[in-house]
């Protein structure tokens, strides 16, 4: 049990459970009932600003790196280990952009459409919002060595941080399964790479049991931590809008990690009174890998006050196994069909007041050569949001004029091979394929002019 002078502590999500940790221990699951832990805080113990912009003078003071961090600058809202343990190497130096030609495309009012970019980070994806967090808490308790399974960012991520302050690392892909522009990351930071005969699930399963069994620190979103981390994207949306909030986040589907700590931010920034209503969020998936929308949609499951009822998640993970299903999609990101973070992203979307669909690979390539065209360059899963975004402007469930801020969460060169074969084979609207030409100055021109 955590002891009551702790300003953090671990604690199961299960009410009919509700056991509490030390922070000092390594877990990511509840060891008396298995179910997902969270970070929960005794918030009078923890000095809070009493408003949000208060964290805005922290820009004053650029040579603290602690300040620098676009995380670590909201250091109270998570306030798990003390300063000497929290690792940086500048990550949250991220952009929201307001977009009007591509809100004029949506149809969507000038001024409401708001792109927040995390390929600016240092990884390039929004991992590292949670990989700073994550090493930090690896610090604290003097963990040698980290693991993850991975189809990318996250291994991108976890081996630059673990280098950074001298952990060891292995990451765990699955065969053919990860685009290669993030898995050249991993190997360039010095990350051992096993490539497991499966997919990601298959990935998932075995780290954690090796974890168990080697005692090394896992990284995945299953560690609670790391989920801290991923809350300041959040801080940050409402920090560039003034500190104003917006009516609707939409962030793509996979783990269901951001989704999850995103709900989490939200209820306790109104636990807190900084906040006087909570933003509605919408999860968008694609549709090779759909879990949450079939559940959610079609099954009709629920938080249900923390009752979650896991008999149907069992049931249809039975399926998928009989079926022998794997997922497939274009967005490697999200290509997850039995997500580790289910349940917490059921409470975010009670939280949240959340909508869930999923988007087909053609809508999510289209919708990722246009943010490309009229915003930024971003991975597929990332365009996975405003894919999603078209259908709910179409159903009415999003109006034209509400302050819509969509996470895009990679870079465009974590997966180039989608993005080149969109355009060179012509594959849609958005298309732009490059022209061959004869060595010829006149008809270079020509060319040129048409």
């Amino acid at each position: 049990m955590a002891p009551k002078k702790d300003r953090a502590f671990q604690k199961c999500i299960n009410p009919d459970c509700g056991v509490q940790y030390d922070c000092s221990q390594t877990l990511v699951k509840c060891p008396a009932c298995g179910h997902l832990l969270d970070i929960a805080y005794d918030w009078n113990r923890i000095p809070v600003p009493k408003k949000l912009s208060d964290f805005g003078k922290r820009w004053a003071d650029r040579n603290n790196p602690l300040d620098f961090s676009g995380v670590w600058r909201f250091r109270e809202l998570l306030d798990f280990c003390d300063d000497p343990h929290k690792v940086t190497i500048g990550e949250g130096q991220t952009i929201l952009q307001r977009n009007d030609e591509l809100a004029a495309q949506l149809g969507i009012r000038p001024g409401r459409l708001f792109l927040q970019y995390e390929g600016l980070n240092p990884s390039g994806s929004f991992k590292d919002n949670g990989m700073t967090a994550a090493f930090s808490h690896a610090r604290r308790v003097g963990a040698q060595s980290s693991a993850c399974a991975s189809t990318g960012n996250t291994s991108a991520s976890m081996a630059l941080y673990a280098h950074s302050c001298g952990i060891k690392c292995t990451v765990f892909i699955g065969s053919g399964r990860i685009a290669y522009g993030k898995l050249s990351q991993s190997m360039d930071y010095g990350g051992k790479t096993l490539q497991v005969q499966g997919d990601f699930d298959d990935c998932m399963k075995q780290v954690q049991d090796v974890c168990r069994e080697l005692n090394i620190y896992l990284v995945n979103s299953l560690n609670p931590f790391r989920l801290e981390g991923q809350k300041t994207i959040m801080y940050r949306i409402i920090e560039q809008l003034g500190w104003e909030l917006p009516d609707w986040i939409v962030v793509p589907g996979g783990n269901l990690g951001n989704s999850s700590s995103f709900g989490k931010a939200f209820a306790e920034l109104k636990q807190l009174g900084l906040i006087d209503r909570v933003p509605r969020m919408a999860v968008i998936n694609a549709s090779g890998a759909d879990t949450l929308t079939h559940l959610v949609n079609n099954k009709k499951l629920r938080w249900n006050a923390g009752r979650v009822d896991n008999k149907a998640i069992g049931d249809f993970y039975a399926e998928l196994t009989a079926k022998k299903f794997s997922p497939h999609t274009c967005a490697s990101a999200i290509e997850i069909s039995r997500p580790v973070n289910l349940t917490k992203c059921l409470r975010a979307l009670d939280v949240c007041n959340g909508v869930v669909l999923a988007v087909t690979d053609a809508k999510i390539i289209d919708a990722k050569a246009q943010i490309g065209l009229y915003g930024l360059g971003c991975e597929p899963a990332s365009a996975a949001t405003i894919a999603g975004l078209k259908h709910l402007l179409a159903d009415g469930v999003i109006r034209p004029d509400e302050r819509i801020a969509c996470v895009l969460t990679g870079h465009a060169l974590k997966d180039p091979t989608v993005t080149v074969n969109y355009h060179k084979d012509k594959m849609g609207p958005f298309s732009n394929p490059p022209i061959e030409v004869p060595n010829d100055l006149q008809e270079i021109i020509r060319r040129m002019t048409v």
